[in-house]
């Protein structure tokens, strides 16, 4: 493959296990929503850019980042316009070569701008999603994510819609929010009743804080998987932790740079995780925010820290297993990915 050509990978079948609803918004679609709602938002492309886009000129900082979603949840005014950008992103993800998405969204972000119920919010991502996702060729699952820094009351309400609607696409629960500011704990009962209740779980953890963040999520929070998770790399220990109880990493790189998690590309700890023995994946993160689509981050990983195709290859089969689906279907979906990826040969 060749490194320089973004259409080798925009061609190469990909898994996107951690991509933000919030953060996948089109521009044009926003300004014209901002025009039509009359929005005290610039409509004209560049300036909004500026209130909902990370730019070169944006510190990079968590606080600077997040800021960015603050400006879009005054954006969620209808269910036409929530299923509308739903519908986007998954078709956007379609023709960015990603053959399976999981999809998280926050309900009570989707909900504050008007004050919808909860439940409706739920129903609209999950029939968008569904509708879009036949028409695209993808298959899309969804994620229902709470914040830390909101109250555990909140995250409550949502968990249990997400517990009613797994017949409707959702597969699992994501705990997100300033990490640096606020515990995990207080929602570890919320999520140990999702996983009983048969939900796949991923904490953001170790992103904005250190390797301890991971450790408490695979320890009290029951973690499959961990969003970002790359400051395991700190402590030897919490490495072996991870490895020994397989938990899978939705490593995300342009987000780390533009947040400050990392100083640079070449300070990635990605190749020293794969080289570790961690179990990781490649993921978008929010690409509409950050300027970005996951066939880039493939090329930046190829071209920045020198993975081989063959390690970008693995990366795409570890996400296929780490799917959060009955075990039929994710063995489905490696075989179908490898046949892609290697014309039917076999997986090691």
């Amino acid at each position: 493959m060749d490194a320089d050509e973004p259409a080798a990978f925009k061609r190469m079948p990909k898994v996107d296990l951690h991509r933000h609803l919030e953060g996948s918004l089109r521009l044009e679609t926003l300004a014209e929503i901002a025009r039509q709602e009359g929005l005290s938002l610039p409509v004209e492309r560049g300036a909004l850019s500026e209130q909902v886009q990370v730019s070169p000129q944006d510190p990079p900082t968590a606080q600077s980042f997040l800021s960015k979603f603050e400006a879009l949840r005054q954006f969620y005014l209808s269910g036409e316009i929530i299923q509308r950008l739903t519908r986007e992103a998954v078709a956007d993800a379609a023709q960015d070569g990603v053959r399976y998405l999981e999809l998280r969204f926050n309900p009570t972000a989707l909900a504050i701008a008007r004050g919808f119920p909860i439940g409706e919010v739920v129903d609209w991502v999950c029939g968008a999603a569904e509708e879009e996702a036949h028409g695209a060729g993808i298959k899309v699952r969804l994620i229902v994510s709470v914040n830390r820094h909101e109250p555990v009351e909140v995250a409550q309400r949502a968990a249990q819609e997400a517990v009613d609607r797994m017949s409707n696409g959702i597969v699992g629960l994501d705990l997100a929010g300033k990490e640096w500011e606020f515990d995990a704990a207080p929602f570890s009962e919320i999520f140990a009743e999702a996983k009983r209740a048969g939900l796949g779980v991923t904490v953001h953890a170790g992103e904005w804080a250190g390797a301890e963040a991971v450790r408490h999520a695979v320890e009290a929070m029951g973690a499959d998987r961990v969003g970002h998770g790359v400051r395991v790399i700190e402590d030897a220990a919490v490495v072996a932790l991870a490895r020994e109880r397989g938990l899978v990493f939705e490593v995300c790189l342009s987000s780390n740079l533009q947040s400050g998690v990392v100083a640079g590309v070449a300070a990635h700890p990605l190749p020293r995780m794969i080289g570790t023995g961690l179990r990781v994946t490649l993921n978008s993160d929010d690409p509409q925010v950050s300027g970005i689509s996951l066939s880039g981050e493939y090329a930046l990983a190829r071209r920045e820290l020198a993975l081989s195709e063959e390690a970008l290859q693995g990366l795409i089969l570890t996400a296929a297993q780490a799917a959060f689906l009955p075990p039929g279907e994710t063995k489905a979906l490696e075989a179908s990915l490898a046949a892609e990826l290697f014309g039917g040969g076999r997986i090691d």
